[in-house]
């Protein structure tokens, strides 16, 4: 049997690394990448002593499929948790920084003393916030806007001036169009189990503080997971879940590298461009922009759903137009290197995030040297500052020289950096973000459906079920397992966590 998986990112190599792992006898797997380096978005480099990630910098160890495939690849023991000090946000308001209410996690607060004595909101603001404790739940049915769900549950404020800068900086869209169900759909549980979300964070954050006393031993993997979930009962903390985020010692290429190394090196290929993909009876047809071409049994398109669509527009029409239909967003990373005595804010918390309405043209910025251990040497600060989104993808039409001059400036207003940095590093990311809008979910099912008639066609990546790291793993093995002959390993999505 042979297997072309198409896209290198981490959703190519964990279909990839699931294939080899199999054991299946005579199974001969072939990994394409059109770029010249595997691992995505994924990409760690160090500069004068820094260790800076070009993406992602950590990822959710609630979600254990990351985790877990570190357990197999050997390397679990080099994850590490956030710091425990400083778990908090800050929040950009009329231009200054101000702390998120201590227990406030995402779009409600788990604390009422933190939440009545913040000025981030106003007395109208934290009263309407309040009456999610004696509205009724909403409807079962249908699905709604992640805003809609905010206004409804605790009104405007808590969405323009915390909800909207936290979801831009994780999912780099709107949360007017964005689906509840498909993006955040715990909150959505949590309504329907609990009817007030505040009864059930604070609950949740009950129960994590217990899991944190009567933790038992386990396996490496799985303490990391169980501490980190523990971590998020602990005494401070807002914004993210930061007590559930984990990366490694060495940065998040570490994962990549302990992938690459399990994979047969004569069967990885860089620079190798899929331009055709063809039905042939029961197999398909692959053609290189190289002159290589491959006949094979089974094909993984791990790769940005738009791209995929061009592949299968002579193949399935239904499945080129609900894939084309997935939007995507572009943003940049600027790493900025600062001497410590350059930068007078007291880096007390993780980072920031800045509402739309503030009028500014960052988005987030996180302390990465206070996030995570070792990311900068003693009298150095490291800071990742995000720019783009779907409301500011004009921007990133600006060349590198312009973008900097802008997060300087920016950084200037609110943390009072005048001085140069030492060195930067800025990164971006095209149409990298897919957009979970409104009926997404359904959308997913009808591609299911569609790739139904196609056997030994999967399709893996970030645009289906979920965009951090751990979604893209589960969707690599899901679609590995689909072209092994799985059946209800065919989904695209999980039951939502």
């Amino acid at each position: 049997m042979k297997v072309v998986v198409v896209g290198g990112g981490i959703a190519g190599l964990s279909a990839a690394h699931r294939l080899t792992e199999s054991g299946h006898s005579g199974l001969e797997v072939t990994l394409l990448e059109r770029s010249d380096r595997f691992g995505g978005t994924i990409r760690t480099v160090e500069r004068e002593g820094c260790l800076v990630e070009l993406g992602p910098d950590s990822f959710l160890t609630s979600k254990p499929w990351l985790s877990d495939l570190a357990g197999r690849l050997g390397v679990a023991d080099r994850i590490i948790p956030t710091a425990r000090t400083h778990r908090r946000s800050h929040v950009v308001h009329r231009g200054k920084l101000h702390p998120l209410p201590d227990g406030f996690l995402m779009m409600a607060p788990t604390r009422l003393w933190p939440m009545v004595g913040t000025s981030l909101f106003s007395w109208k603001g934290k009263a309407r916030c309040a009456l999610d404790l004696v509205l009724p739940r909403g409807s079962a049915t249908g699905d709604e806007s992640l805003g809609a769900f905010v206004r409804r549950r605790f009104g405007g404020e808590v969405l323009k001036r915390v909800v909207q800068p936290l979801i831009g900086g994780i999912y780099a869209g709107d949360p007017d169009t964005l689906s509840l169900k498909a993006t955040i759909p715990r909150f959505f549980e949590m309504e329907q189990r609990h009817r007030s979300v505040i009864k059930a964070m604070v609950a949740q954050r009950r129960a994590a503080a217990k899991q944190q006393r009567g933790a038992s031993a386990g396996s490496t993997a799985a303490k990391h997971r169980g501490q980190a979930s523990a971590d998020s009962g602990g005494p401070a903390g807002s914004g993210a879940r930061y007590g559930e985020l984990a990366s490694f010692d060495r940065g998040m290429e570490i994962i990549v590298q302990a992938l690459l190394q399990q994979l047969p090196s004569d069967a990885m290929h860089t620079q190798a461009e899929v331009t055709r993909l063809t039905r042939d009876g029961s197999g398909w047809n692959l053609a290189c922009g190289d002159g290589r071409d491959y006949h094979v049994d089974g094909v993984i398109l791990a790769v940005p759903s738009r791209h995929a669509a061009e592949l299968l527009h002579g193949t399935d029409s239904g499945l080129f137009e609900e894939l084309a239909a997935i939007p995507h967003a572009s943003s940049a990373v600027m790493n900025l290197a600062y001497r410590r005595s350059d930068v007078p804010h007291p880096l007390d918390c993780f980072g920031f995030v800045v509402p739309a309405v503030e009028g500014r043209e960052i988005i987030a910025c996180t302390f990465s040297s206070v996030k995570f251990p070792n990311r900068a040497p003693e009298g150095l600060v490291l800071l990742r500052v995000f720019l783009g989104g779907m409301l500011q993808q004009e921007l990133l039409r600006s060349d590198d020289e312009v973008l900097l001059r802008i997060v300087r400036g920016e950084l200037r207003d609110l943390m009072g950096i005048e001085s140069e940095p030492l060195h930067t590093e800025l990164a971006r990311y095209p149409d990298a973000m897919p957009q979970y809008l409104v009926g997404h979910g359904r959308r997913v099912e009808r591609i299911e459906s569609l790739l139904g008639r196609h056997p030994g066609l999967a399709l893996a990546g970030n645009a289906y079920g979920g965009v951090g790291l751990p979604d893209c793993v589960r969707s690599g093995e899901q679609a590995a397992e689909r072209v092994l002959g799985g059946t209800d390993a065919a989904r695209l999505t999980e039951p939502a966590s």
